[in-house]
């Protein structure tokens, strides 16, 4: 079976759009803690927001396939970074409401 290459830079390209869609989701659950508690989940959810755009940014070009940016080295590490840090949110969100 030999190998087809065409379809390498497809898959990368729609598990760049997944992270993307998953990280979505978490930010949008942010933004839903957020506005239904205290001014420190409002915080948090902002924070989610920064997080959220900045891997955005980043990631962008790569998940639509418009090429990797300058510097697309480093959008791995700094999503890993985002995946991360919306998670910490999240603990904090869970940690905050159990007070």
């Amino acid at each position: 079976m030999t190998r087809d290459p065409g379809l390498q830079p497809e898959r990368t390209r729609l598990a760049w759009r997944r992270t993307l869609l998953a990280l979505t989701g978490v930010a949008v659950l942010e933004i839903r803690l957020g506005l239904t508690g205290d001014a420190f989940d409002a915080v948090l959810a902002g924070l989610a927001v920064a997080v959220w755009l900045a891997t955005l940014r980043v990631d962008w070009r790569r998940a639509t396939g418009a090429g990797p940016r300058r510097g697309h080295r480093w959008s791995f590490p700094l999503t890993a970074l985002a995946a991360a840090a919306l998670a910490l949110l999240g603990v904090l969100h869970v940690l905050h409401g159990l007070r």
